[in-house]
């Protein structure tokens, strides 16, 4: 009798961590998102790499839900393999469940941060930290973890109103860049000598958004 009261209480509580699995602030910023079905938009890129010196670069991109996002240009664009899917569309495919880490101030403002653990096997995703600005209803800061493709850190601006945001810096492991040097264009210098050295660094890909043409289906 003892055992199945046990098995019971044991039941009841894993039946209410499974009902309590997504942060109910985090669930109401992925629906507001998944409403996006489609948009367009200019952007103008920026890299800060070690050794690439780059000019600024304009672009177009275009988003169907259950795609990537596509990019358009005429100039030569660099970007991390990962890292630009600002919907989050990727990291909200699979199951997953979120841990609460409290809040943090960060550029004044006061960000509520979780953990996003996909539950599926198949994700690509082995965690996400999260920063939302709960207020608005914002993705302000994402850390991401990838399971074989490293890591990166999104952090985006927003108009206050606004889904998407107008400004993004996405920071990456110049590891995880794969660069045609022959392609790049004599705009672009690069010193092949810090390239070439074994250190581990940091770029930067910084986009400004504008013009944003969004399709909303409720």
């Amino acid at each position: 009798m003892k055992l199945r009261i046990i098995f019971l209480l044991i039941l009841m509580l894993s039946v209410s961590l499974q009902a309590q699995e997504i942060d109910k602030d985090l669930l109401r910023i992925k629906e507001r998102m998944e409403e996006v079905s489609h948009f367009t938009a200019d952007i103008v890129v920026d890299v800060e790499a070690p050794f690439i010196n780059m000019p600024p670069k304009t672009a177009s991109m275009e988003y169907n839900r259950g795609e990537k996002i596509k990019f358009k240009s005429k100039d030569f664009l660099i970007f991390p393999k990962r890292g630009l899917d600002f919907t989050f569309s990727e990291l909200f495919e699979h199951p997953f469940i979120s841990v609460d880490r409290g809040f943090k101030t960060i550029d004044n403002q006061n960000l509520k941060v979780l953990s996003v653990i996909p539950k599926d096997e198949k994700a690509d995703m082995a965690m996400a930290t999260l920063y939302l600005d709960i207020e608005n209803d914002h993705i302000i800061i994402s850390e991401i973890t990838t399971k074989n493709q490293g890591s990166y850190t999104l952090q985006m601006q927003y108009n206050a109103t606004e889904i998407l945001p107008e400004y993004i810096e996405v920071s990456f492991a110049i590891e995880n860049l794969k660069i045609p040097l022959n392609f790049m264009g004599s705009d672009t210098k690069i010193d092949r000598k810090a390239m070439k050295s074994n250190e581990t660094n940091t770029g930067t890909v910084k986009l400004q958004i504008k013009n944003y043409d969004i399709s909303i289906a409720r």
